[in-house]
């Protein structure tokens, strides 16, 4: 089990499953949406992803048709992205979660779009 919150405090959540590794994106809408160079994202069950509390200071935005990112309505952190063809998972974003985490990047994704001012000198596919 593993525990997350918000920048705030006002959402936490939990994850019942272990983890699977860390996909990096560096599409230009993860960017945006992280003001950082890429997103780190973990693929977790939506059975698995449960909202402890402050499910009513979560807020949604749809990025491009069926793409929503979840954020904190106080503090503006992102928690998870979902996609409306894919119920079945949430892609959790992997610095909210409070343990150290088991598990390592994986893969890099849209890296033809990644920000020119940031390399990309590790051995991660």
């Amino acid at each position: 089990m593993f525990t997350g919150a918000c920048l705030c405090g006002g959402v936490r959540f939990q994850i019942n499953s272990e983890l699977a590794p860390i996909q990096i994106c560096h599409c230009r809408q993860c960017r945006k949406a992280q003001g950082t160079a890429f997103a780190t994202n973990i693929p977790v069950s939506a059975d698995k992803f449960q909202i402890l509390e402050g499910a009513e200071s979560l807020r949604e935005y749809e990025s491009s048709p069926g793409k929503f990112r979840v954020f904190c309505q106080h503090c503006g952190s992102p928690i998870i992205s979902k996609r409306s063809d894919k119920p079945e998972t949430v892609r959790v974003r992997a610095g909210s979660i409070n343990e150290p985490l088991p598990v390592l990047p994986a893969c890099h994704f849209y890296v033809a779009s990644k920000a020119n001012w940031w390399g990309i000198d590790d051995e991660v596919p």
